[in-house]
């Protein structure tokens, strides 16, 4: 909106991580170090306009070193209808950016404004220049008279500051890329034009009446400016009239002072102004419409740019802003007279008599300020807000020094009542994109953070106890942690609450507490205050302290099982079963280590034969609380040669059978009988596609017939388990079927487990 825009507000983002400011550690102003004054250096040069009025331009050039600029001209109360682009030639590169399109123009600021202008935009070490306007009304209607590019060298912050050098202008050889507007022959840089600010008036304007002077203010616009003069070192201190500085609800930041950044203080002798009413009702939330590509050690030069901008090329009594901050979140002074006190400002005309501004480096359009940036306004605006006892989540009702309309169209007139939020975007009072689209849609987050409560809180996880089924399960001990989104400098504590009572409380950067639960149900949740007062508690977890242990109601049992058979890998199975009255959680094997599910009842395994094993099970349940059983077992291999032998019965050697041999026959009813003490047996045999069938009795019972055919070969196949409930004597007894074509049996033994 370039006819009306101004200065350009801030907005904010979701999620922010607090990054420290600079300044004391107890909050207090900085005061850089014992920096000294810096001066600034101006240069200017007019632009030429084309015969029909319709656009301006200024060749490309070589400038004194600059590292901002912004585009001037006569009438303050003027305004831009067009397009403003300007690249520059970098000092270190010497390469030529892009066109840089300047942002708005600055607002009529205050009375006594010497010139109207734009932004002033940051480009960085600079020594060349070009510009061009284009009017988008076609004609000289939509361009203000006196053109001319104002160029800002903030100085390097040395002692003693910067003196300008001689410099004489010359134009460059270097072809445009994109045709200049004019190219009439152009003018030369000059250094540091005077100001001529309007007179100052001897007679102040009239005050609207009004019940109380703290609610409604006299005329908006600030107070009329007098000539800089340079010669003079002016650090005014508020005086016997000045407001007092009430204590404020909300902890003060750390602020860079006007020292800390390099404040020349001779360019801006007057005493400073406060509002009318002595109240601050709103904060105007701004972006300085400039580039985002400034470091954060670069930011006080940008904030002296600034201020040089606005005192030595506009005119205006000192810097329009109360506070500045960069993007690492670093807060600056603005305006003096006291950062504790009701300063009045040059930053959101018509409302300037009721608000404070704050405006963060850089331009927000496309994205937002960095996270640590917008925490910082919201912990200015907390700040100063909380001086006065106004809710930064609440409106408020401003009453219009000027006539005015702002960005979405509303007009009002002198004297109006208008409601605003306490925390507003510049553009909501003034027709301007400021702060950026980005930055206004974050505008309410911003509000969030400075009056609370604290957002994002929940409960994340509690060490000491087993999770199941949404419930958490404890003997007795636990430690609760939990998180929140909201930065932890803006929280005042946390409490932890059992059963709806606080049984612990941390400081607002500790986020985890213990506390020791008796058994039974319990509700656990965490409350967090902020700095405001205002209190949030999360949802509120179900936690059991039980100390019951589980039980093995079927205890750990062990059975051979069918699979191939080695000496040192005996097949077997392992089964039990485990419960818990509150939530059984898991079993586990001590060796081999296995964990096994509460579902879970039986896992196979191998065990070296002749060698005594225990296999310990210990079952926890989600509390913790434990309980163990065990079983030993030890399988034995009784060789085929060990069994009572009947019929006929040859002997095979190979060392694919268990010890290298077993015993074959094809005689029908030929058969091997073996007796031993135990609880389990498996008999092993040998498979193939031409193998018969046997008969097994088992003390002196038919049992079973088992087919040992096989597509593939097999050798040491534990085909025929059988498993008694407790150890005793038994007899096993194989007898060959005889099948007709495929008669032979071969068999390598028995093992059983003892």
């Amino acid at each position: 909106m370039w006819g009306t825009a101004a200065a350009v507000v801030t907005g904010l983002t979701g999620v922010l991580i607090f990054q420290g400011a600079t300044g004391g550690a107890d909050g207090g102003t900085g005061d850089g170090g014992g920096r000294k004054p810096v001066a600034s250096h101006a240069s200017t040069a007019q632009l030429r306009t084309t015969g029909d009025g319709s656009g301006a331009s200024l060749g490309r050039r070589d400038a004194e070193r600059f590292s901002m600029l912004g585009l001037t001209w006569t009438d303050p109360g003027a305004h831009v209808a067009g397009r403003v682009e300007v690249r520059t030639r970098a000092l270190d590169t010497r390469k030529w950016s892009p066109w840089l399109r300047l942002d708005g123009n600055s607002g009529q600021g205050e009375n006594g404004a010497a010139r109207g202008g734009t932004e002033p935009a940051w480009v960085g070490p600079s020594d060349g220049v070009e510009a061009r306007v284009v009017s988008d009304r076609g004609t000289s209607a939509g361009l203000p008279a006196g053109l001319r590019l104002d160029m800002v060298d903030p100085g390097t912050g040395g002692a003693g500051g910067v003196e300008p050098a001689a410099f004489a202008v010359e134009a460059t050889d270097e072809p445009t890329t994109e045709p200049s507007v004019s190219t009439e022959p152009q003018p030369e840089i000059t250094s540091d034009p005077p100001v001529t600010p309007d007179p100052e008036p001897t007679t102040e304007q009239p005050v609207s009446e009004s019940p109380s002077a703290s609610e409604s203010p006299s005329t908006d616009p600030g107070t009329p400016s007098a000539s800089p003069s340079p010669s003079v070192t002016v650090t005014p201190t508020p005086t016997d009239t000045a407001p007092p500085a009430p204590p404020s609800t909300m902890p003060r930041p750390p602020i860079t002072s006007r020292a800390g950044w390099g404040a020349d203080e001779s360019i801006s002798p007057e005493e400073p102004g406060y509002l009318p009413g002595g109240k601050i009702k709103a904060v105007v939330v701004h972006h300085t419409a400039e580039s985002n590509a400034y470091t954060c050690a670069e930011a006080p030069a940008v904030v002296r740019g600034i201020y040089a901008y606005h005192v030595k090329q506009l005119g205006w009594k000192d810097i329009g802003y109360n506070f500045l901050v960069d993007k690492c979140g670093t807060v600056y002074e603005g305006r003096k007279g006291g950062v504790d006190r009701p300063v009045q400002g040059a930053h959101a005309y018509g409302f300037n008599a009721e608000t404070v501004g704050i405006s963060v480096l850089g331009t927000y359009t496309d994205a937002a300020p960095p996270q640590a940036a917008l925490l910082s306004v919201a912990r200015i605006a907390a700040w100063k807000l909380g001086q006065y006892g106004v809710d930064p989540a609440g409106t408020t009702t401003l009453t219009a020094g000027d006539v005015g309309t702002n960005y979405f169209r509303k007009s009002w007139a002198k004297g109006a009542q208008l409601s605003f939020p306490v925390i507003h975007g510049h553009r909501d009072g003034y027709n301007t994109q400021c702060p950026g689209d980005a930055f206004y849609n974050q505008l309410a987050t911003v509000r969030t953070l400075a009056a609370g409560p604290v957002t994002g809180l929940s409960v994340k996880s509690l060490t000491g106890a087993g999770s199941s089924g949404g419930k958490y399960y404890t003997k007795a001990g636990i430690t609760v942690n939990w998180s929140a989104t909201t930065p932890s400098v803006l929280i005042k504590q946390y409490a932890l609450l059992v059963d709806g009572k606080a049984v612990a409380t941390t400081s607002g950067t500790t986020t985890s507490a213990t506390a020791s639960l008796a058994v039974g149900t319990h509700t656990v949740a965490v409350r967090a205050t902020h700095l405001s007062g205002r209190a949030t508690t999360s949802t509120a977890v179900t936690v059991i302290a039980e100390t019951t242990v589980p039980a093995f109601t079927v205890k750990p049992s062990l059975a051979l099982r069918a699979g191939t058979v080695n000496t040192a890998a005996v097949p077997v199975k392992l089964s039990w079963k485990a419960t818990d009255g509150a939530a059984l959680k898991e079993v586990r094997l001590a060796s081999p280590a296995k964990t096994y599910g509460p579902t879970t009842t039986s896992a196979s395994h191998t065990a070296a034969s002749a060698v005594a094993t225990t296999w310990k099970l210990t079952a926890y349940d989600y509390a913790g609380n434990a309980a163990s059983a065990s079983v030993s077992g030890t399988p034995v291999i009784l060789q085929e040669s060990s069994a009572v032998k009947s019929g006929t019965w040859a002997a095979k050697s190979s060392s694919s059978y268990l010890g290298g041999k077993s015993y074959s026959s094809s005689s029908k009813n030929a058969s091997l009988t073996w007796t031993f003490t135990g609880r389990s047996a498996a008999w092993v045999v040998s498979r193939a596609s031409t193998s018969g069938q046997a008969y097994v009795y088992v003390d002196g019972a038919k049992v079973a017939t088992v087919d040992l055919r096989s597509a593939t070969t097999k050798y040491r196949d534990a085909l025929w388990t059988k498993t008694w409930s407790s150890s005793a004597k038994h007899t096993v007894k194989v007898v060959v079927v005889g099948t007709s074509g495929r008669p032979t049996v071969t068999t390598d033994g028995l093992v059983y487990l003892k």
